[in-house]
């Protein structure tokens, strides 16, 4: 079929698989263009297919040359129906990592289910013995909880009071405001449920309990803090308590791991496009801002930027990683760079419907959403015909 995006709100229901494994192949041409990072073996990457999670993935893969094991939700295509972009990107990587001589394996099924951990422990048991970096990466919107069946749901909102400032369609770019009313204590708490620490930890215990965590092991959880503009919606919202909530789990995890000299950190990484961040009323406008602030001042970073700079410069740059005072890993400083800030601030007070393609880079916002999908990237023809029935290869 010839297949082209279809939008509904934030989301696109359709991918293109040769625009996805082209993203891919431009991401491991990336990483191995850097120097070599003297990093981990083995690595189970929870959340693998798109985003943080695959650019980790292939940091690990392709930089340190590290066996992986993926572990992402199960959607497949057909010969009438696309697969969803994370299927593509998956299938992509094991097809690179195969000609590479890495072994991979992908596990798919729902990451917050006791039946996945226990397929991906068995995973490392047969494959890898053991693995020496876990890296979570779960985004979701809703979770049932293994234990009582309750099925949760996240929410973006901001606590106390009601909230309003600009927002922006990205599609047509019409800038207006917008007024969230706060979350209530019973939101709060889903919230916690769906996005904080709690099924890292239950992952992490698994693990360590089935013996699958090596000598020294590292886990890593990413969270983000942001700007003073998306404060009240994000970090001082409902989930910004979900991540408080992360940050504390890794201080319990580091004490459950000291046994084994294991370590667990979070991660502040900046903002970037991604199916989450384009969710988030506020944040496509604050980001096209940054994003023509960080371009012009060449410190603009993808997710595989990112990736490659928390390996070879934080977690194994041969000390122990650079943290916060709270303990955080931060990847975030080029974004709250005092002048980088001033300077998103200054577009965010002018920034309007009339001015907002000349002031800000929300094309290049556009693009990226859509570039999520496999699609808006250089070097395919999207009027070619495509059979959309991608098989993932070594999956388990």
């Amino acid at each position: 079929m010839i297949i082209k995006p279809r939008t509904r709100g934030f989301i696109c229901t359709t991918a293109h698989p040769a625009g996805c494994a082209r993203q891919v192949e431009e991401q491991i041409t990336y990483i191995k263009g850097k120097p070599a990072i003297d990093g981990p073996k083995n690595v189970l990457v929870i959340g693998a297919s798109t985003g943080y999670g695959l650019s980790a993935r292939i940091a690990a893969a392709f930089g340190a040359g590290a066996n992986t094991i993926g572990v992402y939700r199960p959607s497949a295509g057909s010969e009438k129906r696309t697969a969803s972009a994370g299927w593509y990107n998956s299938a992509a990587f094991e097809e690179a990592a195969s000609r590479e001589g890495l072994k991979s394996f992908s596990v798919a099924g729902d990451a917050f289910s006791d039946e996945t951990k226990d397929d991906v422990i068995e995973a490392i048991r047969q494959e890898l013995g053991q693995v020496d970096l876990v890296v979570y990466s779960v985004a979701s919107a809703r979770r049932v909880d293994p234990e009582t069946g309750e099925a949760v749901n996240s929410v973006l909102k901001p606590i106390g009071q009601s909230y309003t400032n600009k927002t922006v369609n990205f599609h047509n770019g019409e800038v207006t405001n917008i007024t969230i009313d706060p979350a209530t204590e019973e939101e709060i708490r889903h919230t916690v449920t769906v996005m904080g620490g709690d099924d890292w930890e239950q992952w992490m215990n698994r693990l360590q309990a089935a013996g699958v965590l090596a000598e020294g092991v590292q886990t890593v959880a990413f969270s983000y803090i942001g700007s003073d503009i998306t404060q009240a919606i994000y970090r001082q919202g409902s989930i910004g308590r979900a991540k408080d909530d992360l940050e504390a789990t890794a201080g319990r995890l580091t004490d459950k791991l000291s046994g084994i000299h294991g370590k667990a950190y979070v991660t502040v990484s900046k903002a970037l496009v991604t199916q989450s961040s384009s969710a988030i009323p506020v944040v496509p406008l604050y980001i096209s801002a940054l994003y023509k602030v960080m371009k012009e001042k060449g410190l603009h970073e993808g997710t595989i930027e990112q990736m490659y700079r928390l390996f070879a410069d934080r977690l194994y740059n041969g000390a122990a990683p650079e943290v916060d005072e709270i303990g955080r890993i931060r990847i975030d400083d080029w974004e709250l760079r005092e002048d980088v800030q001033a300077e998103v601030k200054q577009i965010w007070e002018q920034v309007s419907t009339d001015n907002i393609h000349d002031i800000s880079d929300l094309d290049g916002y556009r693009r990226e959403f859509f570039q999520l999908f496999g699609f808006e990237t250089e070097g395919v023809d999207y009027e070619a015909d495509v059979n959309p029935d991608v098989q993932v290869h070594n999956l388990r």
